[in-house]
């Protein structure tokens, strides 16, 4: 329907209330009988019953035509304005200067049909009220008056402009000035119902109504039970700005190739974040965590080589800790900003250009820590700050620093970390924010759909293992490469570190990306004696996503973990056996929640010395996501 029709439903009944309170019965019958021919059209437009019939598009309403009201719902509802007060209109004489009129019919007719000529001349017709030379804005029906002659337009002035609106009127102008705006009405009418439905049209609904009456039954009690679970989600909701996400790893893993007494073992780690936003840009992240893993005996050169990342923060056996909690917002359009107040990662914020490759230590990436991404962004972890600059939408440079109370010490030929050692919490001395272990990074990265690169530097300053993130101990890398250096009183010693990496991903079409990495890490250990040593590492990866089924993931891995390149000054063998990775693995996705991974890890010299055996380790990992 039109905005003209609706109009006309609003004005007809004032209108005609007001001429059922002044006038005559005859003028009332006439009145009533237009009604009637009104409320005939408006009736015909009925919809069928709403019980089981689907509703008729509802008419469309401008703005300044109706009014919003309170509403309890997300939906604003409208109603119409309110008209405004009819004026009391007393009934009076005519006065001196207007001769009073025969009571003969043709006499009437005469009067009514004058009346109107003179409304309608081009000099009388009004559009607006201040076109009215007697009518002022302090008059009392000044309102009423405006709202007739510019909403509706069924008012007119005598050909001399004014209104006259102190004398008297008689029953024939008044019943004049009702004939005009029932004129109005019709035409109003007439223009709004050109495209309305048709009474053929109503039957074909009516008809597909009972013929789909079962349907729409049925509709109408989903639509029931959906607003009620609605309203029950409502009151237990969790949060309104909290959202809780999980993630549950089992993995039955071995190795194989020590000849040790290692046997078939099942571990876990349990995950659960809890993520908050207040403004709905930023991000505040606190994160439970428990595991149960334990080492394999691999002896005390290999440090970090092969560690799984489900194996990464674990907690040795299932004791639940806050083991990230952390806040991102951004600042303006070309800042985005991290704080982490515990256990924060340098790729936590920085891009790593790893490609399909990046699993970010969780279940549903590749199985151990090193293929995931550059070790260059493993040196250090903790408390402190990240920024990011997008200078444009290629073009990002990331700043960090992150401080943490991770020391080591050699007891018995057995490293162990603090029990706290992922923040800046320890007031004690070589501790704290800015007099303990840090580590610095500065990052410019180049990224487009295709191709990806990252120049990564890294200053740290650590007193345990080099690729700790932050913990102490070491998570990628030999021994050598993290920790071996030793004073000449026989406890390790801490080391300044000035690391420089290159990172880059290719993406070959949608489900094919190769990414590359190296890095060279100058280490001096403080009073060791010797020179700085000169640690080295590199790798490639290739992942497939969606391989044979969608969500599904397979991986190759080749690289070189951290190591010693001058590791002959401590007599620990030749140096030149490189501890070569190679890794194979691939995520089946079972369901959109729950994923299977097999997967090998092998590793030749893992201690980069003569006699070390190589590890052979086969693992089957089952992610549960939430």
């Amino acid at each position: 329907m039109s905005n003209l029709f609706l109009k006309s439903l609003l004005v007809s009944p004032a209108v005609l209330a007001a001429a059922l309170a002044v006038s005559t019965s005859a003028i009332a019958t006439e009145a009533k009988a237009t009604n009637d021919v009104v409320q005939s059209q408006a009736s015909a437009l009925q919809p069928l019953s709403l019980a089981a019939a689907p509703q008729i598009a509802a008419p469309e309403v401008s703005a300044s035509d109706v009014a919003p009201i309170a509403s309890d719902h997300a939906v604003t509802s409208l109603e119409p304005k309110a008209l405004p007060a009819p004026v009391e209109v007393a009934q009076a004489a005519p006065a001196a200067s207007e001769p009073a009129l025969s009571e003969s019919p043709s006499n009437s007719l005469n009067q009514i049909n004058r009346y109107t000529r003179e409304g309608r001349t081009s000099n009388a017709q009004v559009t607006s009220v201040s076109q009215l030379s007697d009518v002022q804005p302090t008059d009392w029906a000044f309102q009423a008056l405006q709202s007739l002659v510019e909403r509706y337009g069924c008012i007119a002035g005598y050909p001399d402009r004014t209104y006259r609106g102190n004398r008297a009127t008689t029953r024939y102008e008044f019943a004049a000035g009702l004939n005009a705006c029932l004129d109005r009405v019709n035409e109003l009418i007439a223009a709004g119902t050109a495209d309305l439905v048709k009474k053929e049209d109503l039957a074909v609904l009516q008809k597909l109504q009972e013929e789909f009456a079962a349907e729409l039954a049925t509709l109408r009690g989903r639509v029931d039970s959906l607003e009620a679970r609605t309203a029950t989600l409502e009151k237990q909701q969790f949060s309104t700005t909290t959202k809780l996400s999980g993630e549950v790893i089992f993995a039955i893993t071995d190795e194989f190739g020590q000849p040790r007494s290692n046997e078939t073992v099942f571990q876990d780690r349990v995950r659960l974040a809890l993520n908050t936003s207040f403004t709905g840009k930023d991000l505040l992240v606190t994160r439970l965590a428990a595991g149960n893993f334990r080492s394999f005996n691999l002896g005390d050169d290999f440090s970090g080589v092969g560690l799984q990342t489900f194996q990464f923060g674990s907690t040795n056996n299932n004791q639940v800790f806050a083991d990230w909690v952390a806040y991102y917002f951004p600042l303006g359009e070309k800042i985005s900003v991290y704080v982490p107040a515990f256990a924060g990662l340098q790729y936590d914020y920085a891009p790593t250009q790893s490609g399909l490759m990046e699993g970010f230590d969780g279940g549903s990436g590749p199985l151990s820590v090193f293929a995931q991404r550059n070790p260059i962004y493993n040196i250090g972890g903790g408390s402190g700050l990240g920024v990011n600059f997008d200078l444009t939408n290629n073009f990002k440079i990331s700043l960090g620093y992150l401080a943490d109370n991770s020391t080591l010490n050699a007891e018995g030929g057995t490293l162990q970390p603090p029990a706290a050692a992922f923040g800046a919490n320890n007031p004690a001395e070589k501790n704290g924010l800015f007099n303990g272990s840090y580590s610095a990074l500065a990052q410019v990265a180049f990224n487009t759909d295709f191709f990806s690169i990252g120049l990564t530097y890294v200053n740290a300053y650590r007193r345990g293992a080099i690729f700790d993130t932050g913990s102490g101990g070491a998570v990628v890398g030999t021994s050598l490469a993290n920790l071996a250096f030793l004073n000449p009183n026989g406890t390790f010693t801490s080391s300044r570190v000035n690391a420089y990496g290159i990172s880059g991903s290719i993406n070959l079409g949608r489900n094919i990306s190769v990414n590359a990495f190296g890095s060279y890490i100058e280490a001096d250990k403080v009073g060791d004696g010797f020179d700085a040593g000169d640690i080295w590492t590199y790798g490639i990866g290739l992942a497939f996503a969606d391989f044979g089924k969608k969500g599904n993931l397979l991986g190759l891995m080749a690289g070189v973990e951290p190591y010693l390149g001058n590791s002959q000054q401590l007599g620990r063998g030749t140096g030149n056996s490189e501890p070569i990775h190679l890794e194979a693995f691939y995520r089946y996705q079972l369901t959109d929640n729950i994923s299977i991974t097999p997967g090998v890890i092998y590793v030749i010299n893992p201690g980069q010395v003569n006699n070390s055996s190589d590890i052979f380790i086969g693992t089957l990992r089952t992610t549960f996501t939430f």
